[in-house]
């Protein structure tokens, strides 16, 4: 009788506390509350958002503000909301002329510059396959121009080839070589379309790569059989381009946790916070790019769990982080886990907040919602305000891959993105996706006071779990986590 009492007592218990975080969750949610941050964020004056641009710095002060407002507090040992992210803006070369024994190419036509600057460099050039490890043994590349093929032989995706392209760069910086020309030839992404994206100015992180050694890196438009590989001279000459270095914001903040030994856990709430800026008009000539969906909405998100915490803190700490350069490449997040103020073992959990846009307002759609044992929660969250909560419908488009979630994810702590209800990349989508028609006055705001209240919820019940969530058993990122928190 006393074990069946004590249970059901544990049960009320359980019970009282899921009301209570529920009841939390309403409390601080406000629909007009919403409008007002959504309305400063995606207004005109902030010109769209872009990285770098005042506006973006404006938006960045913006949330710090609301950070002292609610009473969150700078991570431990900072000194600032603010941790600074070195960039640098590229305008690619003007000019250039590539030579490869007896084949002559020319900038933009023939070939595209990844990486580099200004530069004449005359050498011999040495083959090395794919450019893979295995293919620098017993090679001498030192002073020398690396020719190479794109890819690893493996993957047919020329997005695989541009990630594994620094690889490749870091590795013939390392072994001395001059630079590195690859061999590009994919019916995926035409060469027409990598002009366009190259021939327009850049913005990458500062990594200080002139210190590594300057290593131009260019692409040619070429298959493998179409060039000769056996040792010869090659001639690489580039002019016109041009490198402006800047820092921007990543904006952080911090909550301590309640519970003398699960405040050391973190649970990271995050969001990126630019946009695309100003771009070609539409028909009614408006050029701003405001982004209210992608991502003033997603910004709020994490502001509204911050106030929520703030107030009153989960038995794990938060940490509240919007990032900067999401658009330009997930940019602010690669700088934050590389340079982290908090160690990533004691991240548990990472819970973004990304959007495209919205096609269904009965749901909320978590990418990546069945890869984590939280799952059951969050549906538990939607659930309670009248949403349901679905997984990615369109896998297809790599979207856990595509937001900053991954980069946390790379390191291995379970990341799934929260995002608004969508069933499929319809018109509904594309008609605001980096639109200028993405206005505050387009959304429906009923519909976002619940989105939110899920989320926040969802955030409590993660923040007060017995035990912090992970990967499913067989995930891409299982491992990594295993790895990471031993």
């Amino acid at each position: 009788m006393k074990k069946t009492l004590s249970l059901i007592l544990s049960f009320c218990s359980l019970f009282v506390l899921a009301q209570t975080d529920m009841e939390l969750a309403k409390q601080t949610v406000d629909q007009n509350l919403i409008k007002s941050h959504i309305g400063f964020l995606a207004s005109d004056e902030l010109k769209g958002r872009d990285t770098p641009s005042e506006g973006l710095k404006i938006a960045a002060k913006y949330i710090e503000s609301r950070f002292l407002e609610y009473g969150v507090e700078m991570v431990p040992g900072t000194d600032s909301y603010f941790q600074s992210v070195p960039m640098k803006k590229v305008t690619p070369p003007t000019n250039g002329t590539l030579l490869l024994g007896d084949s002559e190419y020319k900038l933009q036509d023939d070939f595209l510059m990844l990486e580099g600057d200004n530069t004449e460099i005359t050498a011999n050039y040495v083959f090395v396959n794919y450019g893979l490890d295995e293919d620098f043994e017993g090679l001498d590349i030192e002073g020398k121009i690396v020719l190479a093929i794109c890819g690893n032989g493996e993957s047919d995706s020329p997005q695989q080839w541009f990630t594994l392209a620094s690889e490749k760069r870091a590795r013939v910086a390392e072994l001395g070589g001059l630079a590195l020309v690859e061999l590009y030839n994919s019916p995926q992404i035409p060469w027409n379309f990598l002009v366009r994206y190259f021939s327009g100015q850049q913005v990458t992180l500062d990594e200080g790569d002139e210190e590594k050694g300057d290593v131009i890196h260019v692409w040619v438009n070429r298959a493998s059989n179409d060039v000769s590989t056996e040792t010869s001279t090659a001639s690489l000459s580039i002019s016109g381009a041009k490198i402006d270095k800047f820092n921007s914001q990543n904006v952080v903040g911090y909550v301590e946790g309640s519970d003398n030994k699960l405040k050391d856990e973190f649970i990271v709430y995050s969001a990126h916070y630019d946009h695309v800026g100003i771009g070609q008009a539409n028909a009614e000539g408006d050029s701003i790019y405001n982004g209210s969906r992608d991502n003033a909405v997603g910004t709020v998100t994490v502001l509204t769990a911050a106030e929520n915490l703030a107030k009153t803190p989960t038995k794990r700490s938060g940490l509240f982080v919007l990032f900067t350069g999401e658009e330009k490449g997930l940019l602010g997040s690669k700088y934050f886990v590389d340079n982290s103020p908090i160690n990533l073992s004691k991240m548990v959990y990472c819970f973004n907040s990304d959007n495209g846009g919205y096609n269904d307002t009965s749901k909320a759609t978590i990418i990546g919602l069945t890869r984590t044992t939280a799952e059951e929660m969050i549906i538990e969250a939607c659930k309670a305000f009248g949403l349901e909560a679905i997984e990615d419908p369109a896998p297809e488009q790599g979207l856990f891959d595509r937001s900053d979630n991954v980069r946390f994810a790379a390191k291995g702590i379970p990341a799934p993105t929260f995002g608004m209800g969508f069933t499929a990349f319809d018109d509904e989508i594309t008609k605001y996706y980096h639109q200028p028609a993405d206005n505050p006055e387009t959304l429906d705001y009923v519909y976002l006071e619940k989105f939110f209240r899920s989320y926040v919820y969802a955030c409590r019940m993660i923040g007060n779990a017995k035990k912090a969530p992970f990967w499913i058993k067989g995930d891409k990122y299982y491992d990594a986590g295993k790895a990471l928190y031993k």
